[in-house]
């Protein structure tokens, strides 16, 4: 069933820490809610398990009110930032944990460890304490304590955060493939751009309370909504550049000396004229070693070799800054002069003071 969050509010006191946010969550997806420190994430998802009231607004599950019941009534699993293990009991026990609580059936207790431990590849650790566990293997006990109660709901809250690089990586293919194999609900909370993109259904890109988009990740990355979501998705991120003109149907850019440059036939703006800021990834610019038609001069003044591909920063005009990403072998020296090429079915306007996407109206 449909999970909906509808017109959600919070204070802590004078301070919105949710402001109207209308979400609807399919059944089995997988949905992110991802912004930077402070947006309200955590505390969404901590009104969706109960462990905070929203000031306004109601969540349904299908036709209940889950709003109105108390946490241990919802029946949702959450997986904390912290792992929150049991030192004194083993891998066994810990998992088995909310199960004796709500007096299951041993025999019933046993086959259902069992069955996690092998869904997580656990199964030679259930003997062993916490202590004796590396950071990946207690994420694994911490989701199999979820999993085996197996909720209509699971709540993860930043559960890669104290991993190191290399195993989050490992621990995201994880994730994903368990929830592929449960089908259930699941909500994430994460600031990591890149978690967001690879494991979800649908990104919620939130900031100051409030959801800025709501779509899949496609959707986010290729038609943002406002230049936050534009510079917050994407890895290196969205350049944006103030010194953008439109008008009679093409884009052109100040730059300084070398004066007015077009550098594209205007994508719809739905009859915009005027300043716009210009949002161009790093991956849609070509570094060139010569002039171009469309081309901005510029000088390389910083280059960071990144395995395959190196990034390269750039600076035009009185101020202007881009950063391109090319290949690891593109002949390319901080110091040299060279062109810098747009793609114009790539580009981005938004409207200065709003910063919403021109294109989508």
């Amino acid at each position: 069933m449909t999970i909906r969050l509808e017109h959600i509010w919070k204070s802590f006191g004078p301070v919105a820490a949710l402001k109207d946010v209308d979400l609807e969550l399919p059944e089995r997806a997988f949905v992110t809610l991802v912004g930077p420190s402070g947006c309200g994430k955590t505390t969404l998802l901590r009104i969706l398990a109960g462990l905070e009231s929203a000031t306004h607004g109601a969540i349904w599950h299908g036709a209940t009110r889950v709003s109105d019941l108390a946490p241990g009534k919802r029946d949702i699993a959450m997986v904390f930032q912290s792992y929150a293990l049991y030192p004194h009991m083993n891998v066994r026990g810990n998992i088995a944990y909310g199960l004796r609580v709500r007096g299951t059936p041993r025999e019933e207790i046993a086959e259902r460890v069992l069955e996690v431990a092998r869904v997580l590849e656990i199964e030679h650790l259930l003997g062993r304490k916490p202590k004796a566990l590396s950071g990946g293997q207690r994420q694994r006990v911490a989701l199999g304590r979820a999993i085996v109660r197996k909720p209509w709901l699971f709540l993860m809250d930043e559960p890669l955060s104290n991993l190191d690089a290399k195993l989050r990586v490992t621990m995201r293919g994880e994730l994903k493939r368990l929830h592929m194999r449960l089908e259930t609900t699941t909500v994430y909370v994460t600031h990591d751009q890149l978690e967001a993109m690879t494991m979800s259904d649908r990104i919620a890109v939130m900031d100051q309370g409030v959801v800025q988009q709501y779509a899949t990740p496609a959707e986010v990355y290729n038609r943002p909504a406002n230049a936050f979501v534009a510079g917050f998705i994407g890895s290196p991120p969205m350049n944006f550049v103030g010194t953008a003109s439109v008008s009679g149907g093409e884009v052109a850019l100040d730059c300084g000396p070398d004066g007015r440059i077009p550098i594209a036939a205007a994508p719809p703006v739905n009859g915009f004229s005027g300043a716009a800021l210009l949002g161009v990834r790093p991956q849609d610019l070509e570094v060139l070693p010569a002039r171009r038609a469309g081309a901005v001069p510029a000088v390389a003044t910083l280059i960071q070799l990144v395995g395959s591909e190196k990034l390269v920063e750039l600076a035009f005009g009185a101020a202007g800054k881009l950063t391109a990403q090319v290949r690891a072998d593109a002949p390319i020296e901080a110091g040299h002069r060279v062109w810098v090429g747009f793609d114009p079915a790539r580009l981005h306007l938004f409207e200065p003071a709003s910063g919403r996407n021109l294109a989508l109206g």
